[in-house]
């Protein structure tokens, strides 16, 4: 973990942290991609159930293509797939994706590529003193929501040579990817007003630890330092201490008086209170891109290229942030409207078409640049985000006993 060498050390002053955030953006500056696929599992038998972690261990055999598993607060299954080159990375994931997804099948459940569970309340699986104290710190309802029924699609890339170039980039694009990507419009069976309802549970989150960084500042790590001090502080490493309810202490205040939590803070420290504080962009020694909703098994290799695409091709970056840039700070419209505003909409069109133009430069296969092509026809060209094909599906009835909107994520 970035800053955890010499873990013992005092953290005293702003320009410790200062060193801290410097080397969240020092890393390799090479163009690999690591992906990290979050899904919903459901009981074909009775969707209303929450599938226990235990259950869905017990089905999942080790997948052949070097992907670790682990699981969120709220069972939701998480599968992250080792770094390499954006062809390899997509095709080893996609590879386990398929072996996990038939093996629960077997079992009658079934992964589901959404951002938001659309039927169950919150339901607390994992109850490690870390989702202990953030469950106390984020309070209700947003913290049992994003705990227990968001997935997402996070991205990782290397920082390159220029870390601050790929920091500009993978935040001015935020909102239009969201949008495009959006994907999680229902809450208990209902429409929730939103078309990325993920989006709007993390931008009602605590505001110190979630809400999107500036991207346009000279100084990123100075930028990330101040956000690591202002956060406001959720467990101190190693503490199985509840804390106080509600907790304004932040990371700042720690370092100048220690004895608010009986010692003073160190590297270590600081580096676990990082792993706590979740802009839509983090560095963490290359790039997390934390801003894109779960999608289908069969459609999330087309936001992976796509979201790639744009951050490591120089000349597809260019025209995709030209296009995107009038957005770059409208995050709740995005999440409120996905592509239905034609403006959103068109910049999202000139961000697929620098993509899939690049893609080829960066080795992809035709099979891969064909499902960006086939996304963008779907979805970008009519300005309907994947949540308007969920809230459609919504509306009738799927194969068999199956609700529309799940019909599509079963496997033939």
């Amino acid at each position: 973990m970035i800053g955890s060498e010499n873990g013992d050390g005092r953290v005293r002053r702003q320009a410790d942290v200062e060193a801290f955030a410097r080397g969240c953006f020092r890393g390799t500056p090479g163009d690999r991609v690591g992906v990290e696929l979050e899904f919903l599992v459901f009981d074909l038998a009775d969707l209303s159930r929450h599938v226990s972690v235990a259950e869905i261990t017990d089905a999942l055999p080790v997948p052949g293509g070097g992907a670790t598993v682990t699981f969120e607060p709220g069972g939701q299954l998480e599968l992250a797939g080792p770094p390499g080159e954006l062809p390899d990375a997509v095709s080893a994931l996609a590879a386990d994706v398929d072996e996990v997804r038939r093996a629960l099948l077997d079992r009658g459940l079934v992964l589901a590529g959404m951002g938001l569970d659309p039927v169950r309340p919150p339901l607390r699986q994992l109850r490690r003193p870390r989702y202990e104290a953030m469950a106390e710190l984020l309070g209700v309802p947003y913290g049992p929501l994003m705990m227990c029924l968001t997935a997402s699609i996070q991205v990782n890339v290397d920082l390159g040579d220029r870390p601050e170039v790929r920091w500009r980039r993978a935040n001015l694009l935020g909102p239009v990817l969201s949008a495009a990507f959006a994907n999680s419009p229902l809450l208990r069976s209902r429409p929730c007003g939103w078309t990325s309802g993920r989006q709007a549970v993390w931008l009602h989150l605590d505001p110190t630890r979630t809400r999107p960084l500036p991207y346009d500042d000279d100084d990123p790590a100075a930028t990330w330092a101040t956000r690591l001090m202002d956060a406001r502080l959720m467990l101190p490493r190693g503490s199985r201490a509840r804390r106080p309810k509600p907790s304004r202490c932040t990371f700042g205040d720690w370092m100048d008086a220690p004895g608010l939590t009986g010692r003073a803070p160190t590297t270590a420290d600081l580096a676990y209170h990082a792993t706590t504080v979740f802009p839509p962009v983090r560095p963490r020694g290359w790039l997390e891109i934390r801003y894109l909703d779960a999608l289908s098994p069969s459609s999330w290799p087309a936001c992976v290229a796509v979201t790639s695409a744009l951050l490591l091709d120089d000349r597809a970056a260019d025209a995709a942030t030209a296009a995107a840039e009038p957005f770059a700070d409208r995050w709740w419209q995005a999440a409120y409207t996905g592509l239905s505003d034609p403006r959103l909409r068109r910049a999202a069109d000139d961000c697929f078409r620098a993509a899939i133009e690049a893609l080829p430069r960066l080795g992809a296969p035709p099979s891969l640049v064909a499902e960006a092509s086939a996304f963008a026809d779907r979805h970008v060209t009519p300005g309907s985000s994947p949540a308007a094909d969920v809230l459609r599906r919504a509306r009738d009835l799927g194969g068999g006993h199956l609700p529309g909107w799940l019909a599509e994520e079963v496997p033939a």
